[in-house]
């Protein structure tokens, strides 16, 4: 896989999370507490966040990606 796809997916994903993040807290501002869209809106930021971590974890076993950074021997 390209590399720039990989990124693009990756930032895909935290475009979404932030945009559900957004729109839970404008539903809960602007709904008061009458209906569920909040709940709803930071139940898809969550399942979109473990979505992304699990991604992570299996391109890092499968080797798409190869972490670097701290802790590793260059």
């Amino acid at each position: 896989m390209n590399d720039s796809l990989k990124t693009l997916l990756i930032v895909a994903f935290l475009i979404l999370i932030l945009w559900n993040l957004g729109a839970g807290l404008y539903y809960m501002l602007v709904d008061k507490g009458q209906t569920k869209r909040t709940v709803n809106a930071l139940t898809k930021r969550i399942g979109l966040s473990v979505a992304l971590i699990l991604l992570v974890i299996l391109a890092i076993y499968m080797g798409w990606i190869t972490p670097h950074g701290v802790g590793r021997a260059p």
